[in-house]
């Protein structure tokens, strides 16, 4: 008995130790086309606006209704774990879905608002936020996340993704409690998004697998694959990726 009592012990421990925060502090990262900061409830009404979710199914190969209910799900959980408000129902003030994450749905999320300097931008003289940046799908257990862009219509193939996704990609790598700690990170995207392919590559991705016809093209009629690409922590160059 004595034995299964310290086996059992040792195994919470174990748990303990990749448990995410119970609460987060999303800092504010800089770029040199513009900064990041933490998303919140009221810049989902400029998302609209910006018609950040036209063309997904190209993009994302999602439909433009299902991104848009995705990224306010995305922003209402970031703000959530930078509350702690998650936690509200659990005595022990630890949230079971954050601390060991086997639910995707319930996974942590950290969002970003993708505010562009008034210099680099003539357009944007008001420094209103130009999209989201994301790492959602973040599972504490085993340190991996997803990373993800939704650009308004007017600013994508601009190079603010590529600005943005190499800082985001340094924090989500660096340790805890300086970043979050993890292994891997990855991006799914459409077999035909070409564009996104290249770019992600070029930040240090490896293709690493294919799901046939997981995607339906609305607008081509057809099914298409989903690519999966990734990285890992000790694969990862931060000065590379920013060249």
């Amino acid at each position: 008995m004595k034995e299964m009592n310290l086996s059992i012990s040792d195994a919470c421990e174990s748990l303990d130790s990749r448990a995410l925060p119970v609460s987060i502090d999303i800092p504010e990262i800089r770029g040199e086309m513009a900064k990041l900061r933490p998303a919140t409830l009221d810049d989902l009404s400029r998302m609209d606006d910006l018609h950040a979710f036209d063309s997904a199914a190209l993009i994302t190969g999602k439909d433009s209704q299902s991104e848009r209910t995705m990224v306010h799900a995305w922003v209402e959980r970031s703000v959530q774990w930078s509350k702690n408000s998650c936690f509200a129902n659990d005595s022990s003030n630890e949230c079971n879905e954050c601390r060991f994450s086997g639910d995707v749905q319930s996974r942590p999320t950290i969002a970003w608002a993708i505010v562009p300097d008034v210099l680099d931008d003539e357009e944007n003289k008001s420094a209103s936020i130009i999209g989201m940046i994301f790492l959602i799908d973040i599972d504490g257990w085993a340190r991996s996340a997803r990373i993800q862009v939704v650009l308004g219509r007017d600013y994508r193939v601009r190079g603010y993704s590529r600005d943005a996704m190499p800082r985001v990609m340094t924090y989500g790598f660096a340790s805890l409690p300086v970043g979050l700690g993890m292994h891997r990170i990855w991006v799914g995207v459409p077999a035909t998004n070409t564009r996104s392919l290249s770019v992600y590559q070029s930040l240090g991705f490896m293709r690493t697998g294919t799901a046939r016809d997981a995607l339906w093209d609305s607008y081509n009629q057809k099914y298409q694959d989903f690519v999966v690409m990734d990285t890992l922590a000790d694969e990862y160059d931060a000065i590379r990726s920013l060249d």
